[in-house]
């Protein structure tokens, strides 16, 4: 063994890291809590990460405005390309159970430099959706305030910017409190929240399903099977711009994957949660949108899902209407409950991946400490916390436009990494590929036409972006501010690397994290 070799790690000399060496000297755990989670928690935590009722109210009728009644379709469409990818996770997942996921695998498959972009791109889509989730549960919170209390001027409170800001930063810092006490914390809560979430939908869809039965709208559409042809689009532009609303939907199933060291069964129940949380997701997609679709139509008059003027909140229009005033506050507070169930568990995916890049250099060693007690990563936690509260508040104070335009270039972030994962797959696995049928398909085939369809999201993205009309229509030195938010915050994170290559010279080298690395010692 050379003086180089023999050096101790800083994975694994960390006081609370819990980064022990095994005998064959890889790191083997960083000390979260093992065997907290099981099949169910887990996959609650996908589906709480991903937000279905949120999801619905803020883009059934943007995307209905953009494919009209082919919306169904569109949302199978954006499934796909999911379900491909889901694929991928499970596989590697098996292989090299780890929670630093995208970061760890694509480390292992592509080497340091591309593994800690991937990581990056992660969590910087994290921080911005975490910021727009406690800015939608700030806005239902004072929302269900005025409609409880029947006083307007208590929903108008969210108007005022310092108020909103407070409010936010104070669900933030709940939520950041919440995460940090532990997955057990984290898991009895969102039974509650998963549960009423989906309980009301389900309620909606059966009501809508009784308006639309009855007529009761003139806006209404008989069901058609034709609804389920996404070729049926008019257009290329149409589809795509669709497609990229039906990915964000589907987004944050992965967290299934992110608390694998502390599920039963790491190498097997992360990946079956993540595909339960896909179907449960899908299922409840189609069923919303097609009900909805039935009772109010997607054109743009009256309550048409496609009326600008309430595409942007469909539940928040509908409540009324479809469940009555009574019923219809029960939608204001799935979404709140939805927002706020989503706030607590996307801190998951983005400590977890810190406490990795931290445990393997790739970022400061203070990010690699485990609470003795929570067995949580503690300090990411907060600092997770601290960087969306910072985030939010400076982006509105500069400008609504500003936040507006971020939040769009998120679909970049998700289609960088996921496709990366997705690629990383086929790479490590392609020694594998000739053993058997399932593996060609479940470790080559469906991984790579995954990945390809994020690539393609992510180009014509980019294209799309550099239009000044794209988002908010605001523009830098006239280009598309969205564009420049999206690749600057990808050009932000090599410089970081670069800055942090200089200081942990170790992980860039490939001396720490490889492909020989031994997998992770995790409950089974």
């Amino acid at each position: 063994m050379t003086q180089l070799d023999a050096r101790p790690r800083v994975a694994d000399t960390v006081s609370g890291a819990a980064g022990t060496a095994g005998p064959d000297g890889g790191v083997r755990g960083k000390g979260l809590g093992k065997g907290s989670v099981g099949l169910l928690g887990s996959a609650v935590i996908g589906i709480s990460t991903v937000a279905p009722v949120y999801c619905l109210t803020s883009t059934l009728g943007s995307t209905a405005g953009e494919v009209g009644v082919q919306m169904p379709a569109v949302f199978l469409a954006g499934f796909l390309p999911m379900l491909l990818v889901a694929f991928a996770y499970r596989e590697l997942n098996k292989a090299m159970p780890d929670c630093g996921t995208s970061f760890t695998w694509t480390v292992k498959a592509f080497g340091p430099r591309v593994g800690w972009m991937c990581g990056w791109g992660l969590v910087i889509a994290t921080i911005i959706v975490l910021s727009n989730l406690a800015g939608v549960a700030t806005s239902y919170f004072w929302l269900l305030a005025g409609e409880i209390t029947g006083d307007p001027g208590i929903a108008a409170l969210d108007d005022n910017k310092l108020v909103h800001i407070a409010t936010c930063l104070s669900l933030i810092a709940v939520a950041t409190a919440i995460s940090y006490r532990g997955m057990t914390a984290t898991k009895g809560i969102q039974y509650t929240l998963v549960g009423l979430q989906l309980v009301v939908l389900a309620v909606f869809v059966a009501m809508a399903l009784q308006k639309a039965s009855a007529g009761t709208f003139d806006t209404g559409l008989d069901f058609s099977w034709q609804w389920m042809n996404p070729f049926a689009v008019e257009s290329m532009a149409s589809f795509t711009a669709g497609l990229s609303l039906s990915i964000f939907m589907y987004w944050g199933w992965d967290a299934c994957l992110a608390t694998n060291e502390e599920t039963t069964g790491s190498a097997k129940t992360p990946g079956r949660a993540s595909l339960i949380a896909m179907v449960v997701l899908v299922g409840s997609y189609l069923a919303t949108g097609i009900v909805a679709q039935m009772a109010v139509g997607s054109g743009d008059k009256g309550l048409g899902l496609g009326n600008p003027e309430t595409s942007g909140n469909v539940f928040a229009a509908l409540a009324g209407p479809v469940m009555g005033p009574g019923l219809g506050v029960l939608l204001f507070i799935a979404v709140l409950a939805s927002a706020t169930a989503s706030l607590q568990t996307t801190f998951i995916p983005v400590a977890r991946t810190v406490l990795a890049m931290a445990t393997y250099e790739a970022l400061p060693p203070a990010y690699a400490k485990v609470h003795p007690r929570f067995k949580t990563p503690g300090r990411a936690t907060v600092m997770a916390g601290a960087a969306t509260g910072t985030f939010y508040t400076v982006m509105t104070l500069i400008s609504e436009n500003v936040l507006t335009d971020t939040i769009f270039a998120l679909g970049l972030m998700i289609c960088f990494y996921y496709s990366l994962t997705a690629f990383a797959c086929a790479w490590y696995f392609r020694g594998e590929l000739r053993r058997s049928t399932r593996d060609l398909l479940f470790k080559g085939v469906f991984p790579v036409a995954g990945g390809l369809l994020l690539a393609t999201v992510f180009c014509k993205t980019l294209i799309d972006m550099w239009n000044p009309s794209y988002g908010s229509g605001s523009t830098v030195l006239g280009v598309g501010s969205v564009f420049v938010i999206g690749v600057g915050l990808l050009l932000l994170g090599l410089i970081v690397m670069l800055v942090t290559e200089r200081r942990s010279p170790d992980f860039f080298r490939g001396r720490v994290l490889t492909k020989a690395t031994p997998s992770l010692v995790v409950n089974d």
